[in-house]
């Protein structure tokens, strides 16, 4: 189809020339009629007006000029009929750009605002991340609130990975988890390190939020990442063995954790507990055994 498409426009392009080399010779200057010739003498054709190479140029111009401006037309009425849907896309653009604004800044009458106008509950920034994402990096929990009461998706993930759901693990904020929960999240979505959100709060000694996921979700707490460790394993090894630590390693083992699950090494909690010298997790360990 493209090939006659461009045989089509090559076609009208030269009957276009031709047109304008014939209006030309149309109105160029012709001989004055001959005398009559005498009785018996032949009859002479008349001479053609010879065309230089100037005016032969000059029709050239003419026609292709009137070619460009027969496509000008055509494309200048396309872009017309295309303009209201193209002002309407626009407006949809800065609305859903309003709308991260807010989600960025916890702007909750702004959320609003821009929800009524028909912004996108989960439109897109340039790292693929969400208006409730940026809400829930920066825990703004009442504009989290109003977009999951419009429907946004905590399960939406970025370019890195990142859910809103699964950043609660990482900021520790039980406020922004419960504030999610209404919206029902999948408790098996994973991070980039293969991770749900139990694991990174376990790290990162967040003791209130590992009691109340535990407590208020049915969350896996044997769950492994992609590195061979659960939420157990990464708070004796990347943990420090002090007492928020010691806590989160309390909270779960009564929730059920898997003391003797390995990792990829082979190593155990209460190994690599021993290793670090954390004492007080290592008695906690042993005392379950």
């Amino acid at each position: 189809m493209a090939s006659v498409k461009h045989g089509g426009k090559a076609a009208g392009r030269g009957r276009a020339v031709t047109r304008g080399v014939a209006d030309w010779s149309a109105n160029a200057s012709t001989p004055a009629a001959p005398t009559p010739a005498a009785p018996g003498t032949p009859r002479a054709e008349p001479r053609r007006p010879r065309l230089s190479a100037a005016r032969i140029r000059a029709g050239l111009r003419a026609g292709i000029g009137i070619a460009v401006r027969t496509k000008a037309a055509a494309t200048l009425s396309v872009l017309r009929t295309r303009a209201p849907w193209s002002s309407r896309r626009t407006t949809m653009n800065a609305l859903d750009r309003a709308l991260l604004a807010a989600g960025t800044h916890g702007d909750t009458d702004a959320v609003r605002a821009a929800l009524d106008g028909g912004a996108a509950v989960d439109a897109r920034d340039g790292h693929r991340r969400t208006p409730l994402l940026l809400a829930a990096l920066g825990d703004h929990v009442p504009a989290a609130e109003v977009l999951v009461a419009a429907g946004a998706d905590p399960d939406a993930q970025d370019d890195r990975h990142d859910s809103s759901w699964l950043v609660t693990g990482v900021t520790g904020s039980v406020a922004m988890m419960r504030a999610l929960l209404p919206a029902g999240p999948d408790l098996t979505v994973t991070n980039r390190f293969g991770g749900t959100s139990l694991i990174p709060a376990a790290e990162r000694g967040h003791v209130a939020y590992v009691r109340a996921v535990l407590r208020e979700t049915d969350i896996d707490v044997d769950h492994v990442n992609r590195l061979g460790w659960t939420a157990l394993l990464e708070a004796v090894i990347l943990g420090d063995g002090g007492s928020a630590h010691q806590e989160i390693v309390e909270l779960l083992i009564t929730a059920g954790a898997t003391l003797d699950l390995p990792d990829g090494d082979g190593v155990t909690a209460l190994g690599h507990a021993v290793r670090h010298g954390y004492t007080e997790i290592a008695d906690l360990l042993k005392a379950i055994r």
